[in-house]
């Protein structure tokens, strides 16, 4: 169990694009004024939250203002306390005229889906705009029950096959209440509790658990129950399923805070993957996970967004790994003259530490986010240290994962680059190759492309473009998946026709899920967002002697004198 209290030449790289702006950004605080008017009106109900215990609740805001206009705007702050100044914090924002009475009657009601946050609340009504802002009326405060409660748990992987790590959020200081996790085998064994550390189980069974702090006098509180199923020992022979993506972001329930230009599709991959949780046994978001970019309670935001999934399945974060470069996905990581590889302000100053904190992964240098990941047939590698020592015939599928593309894309912005997208490539490639690596899945292009088996710009499989649906024996090459496609803004292909490596390519919201059904054979699907179906799948069908096999550069040469 691990508790979160929510709190080399470096090489250029562009800024986000104008239509890729965190749009709290958007609001012009620093020049704004209080003006408050007598007859403007704020109200929010109800204003206690989470008397059963809910992380979440809906709030009804009612406004009224004397002169409607199209530049009136609510803001969601805390903590409440601010008195006539100006807020400390802004949460999150939403037009008065969203309300279809509001610009007719001056008056209308918004709904907000507030979290639990650890602190209370207050609704501000401005006017102005978000060029010259002018806060008008405060509303009453709104709090939580228990504000400190434990909220949003999050499962990932131990270090080893059998440990799952719990992580959650909560207000309670470590010296303030002792956290645990109970859990037990369902239909099994009595329940135990399990101090700061992971869980360790000895069967591949389904899970209780539930997630508590126990106060100085005895009194215990409780957040969510949930279940989740132990994941399988390494090279077990059963029905393993895997999703892989990148690049979400934050989507708004209610409305709010404008995110239709920003992150599109977070929402709708979200709920998919939520409908989809049967199907599935862990995920892999490989960078890009919340584009809080330097607003830093849209963290918690995004924790209780993936909830559902993350209490119970695996989620992994993956990185933007790199050799020199100890970094995430760029908005979690990227930002000038901090030692990686990448400089530029992507991050806006997060410089990944949020992202450390909110999320476990089982790395021996958590600020690396190097690690390896065994699931039952397959080994993730977040990184290029983990291939040698996996054992190809118990496991073997051997999977290679990062943020940035370090083998190919022919995304728009690489084009003038070469295939290869990032410097570091060329480098890897050869490791890929020796170690016979099957795919390779990146995030930070927001498209969809595979390539075949690809090495050295040259398809290794000797087949068509119209005939990549299948592959069996030996490989060749690796496949490389680009799958930045969780909710951030689509990104346009480079113009002109494709390089002949690249076989599919898909505009689309979606995710990676791969299906290994015995230790021979292996599906890998694109499944669209929107309706869940697969538009993009191949198989890979192969025996042992196949991994083993030589091809071009995987063997060590040999003379007549060694």
């Amino acid at each position: 169990m691990m508790m979160t209290m929510a709190t080399a030449a470096a090489v250029a790289v562009e800024d986000s694009t104008t239509d890729d702006v965190q749009p709290l950004s958007t609001l012009k605080m620093q020049a704004a004024q209080v003006a408050m008017d007598s007859g403007a009106v704020i109200h929010a109900s109800p204003d206690v939250l989470g008397k059963n215990g809910e992380d979440s609740a809906w709030v009804t805001v009612n406004v009224t203002a004397p002169s409607p206009s199209a530049g009136h705007w609510v803001a969601l702050f805390s903590p409440a306390d601010f008195g006539y100044g100006l807020p400390s914090y802004l949460l999150v924002y939403m037009f008065a005229n969203v309300s279809p009475s509001f610009m007719s009657s001056g008056s209308g009601n918004l709904r907000f889906l507030v979290i639990n946050q650890r602190s209370d609340y207050a609704f501000g009504l401005f006017s102005g705009g978000k060029d010259n802002p002018k806060l008008i009326a405060i509303s009453n405060k709104v709090s939580f029950a228990n504000s400190k409660a434990p909220v949003f748990p999050r499962l990932s992987q131990g270090k080893e096959w059998n440990e799952m790590a719990v992580t959650w959020t909560s207000g309670y200081n470590i010296n303030e209440a002792y956290p645990f996790v109970e859990w037990k085998m369902k239909g099994g064994e009595s329940s135990k509790r399990t101090p700061a550390g992971t869980l360790t189980y000895t069967r591949r069974h389904l899970y209780s658990y539930q997630i508590g702090h126990e106060l100085p006098d005895g009194t215990v509180v409780w957040g969510k129950s949930s279940t989740f199923r132990a994941s399988p020992f390494p090279g077990q022979d059963s029905l393993q399923r895997v999703v892989v993506f990148g690049d979400m972001g934050i989507g708004q329930r209610d409305g709010s805070n404008e995110l239709a230009g920003f992150q599109p599709g977070a929402q709708v991959t979200t709920d998919r993957l939520i409908k989809d949780l049967p199907n599935y046994d862990a995920v892999f978001h490989i960078g890009d996970l919340s584009y809080s970019n330097g607003f830093l309670a849209q963290w918690d935001q995004f924790t209780a967004q993936i909830e559902p999934i993350a209490s119970k399945v695996p989620y992994m974060v993956a990185s933007n790994v790199v050799v020199l470069c100890r970094c995430s996905g760029n908005h979690e990581r990227t930002y000038q003259d901090t030692g990686g590889f990448y400089n530029g302000n992507d991050s806006r100053g997060e410089c990944g530490v949020p992202a450390e904190t909110y999320f476990y992964v089982p790395a021996e240098n958590r600020g690396k986010f190097w690690y390896a990941a065994d699931h039952g047939m397959f080994r993730f590698c977040v990184g290029d240290r983990c291939f040698s020592s996996v054992d190809r015939k118990h496991q073997p599928w051997l999977v290679f994962a990062a943020h940035r593309p370090l083998g190919y894309s022919s995304n728009d912005y690489y084009a003038t680059e070469g295939s290869f997208s990032e410097p570091m490539g060329r480098t890897l490639q050869g490791l890929w190759q020796k170690h016979r690596v099957d795919l390779a899945i990146y995030g930070h292009v927001h498209n969809y492309e595979r390539t075949c088996p690809v090495y050295e710009n040259t398809c290794m499989d000797g087949k068509s473009k119209q005939d990549k649906g299948s592959y069996s024996g030996a490989m060749g090459g690796t496949i490389h998946v680009v799958a930045g496609t969780g909710g951030a803004k689509l990104r346009d292909y480079s113009a002109g026709p494709s390089p002949q490596w690249s076989v599919v390519r898909d505009k689309s919201f979606g995710y990676v899920k791969l299906t290994a059904t015995d230790h021979s054979s292996l599906r890998v699907e694109f499944i669209h967002s929107d309706d869940g179906a697969a538009h993009d799948a191949f198989d890979i069908t192969r025996d042992y002697k196949d991994v083993l096999a030589c091809t071009v550069d995987s063997c060590a040469p040999h003379t007549m004198a060694n």
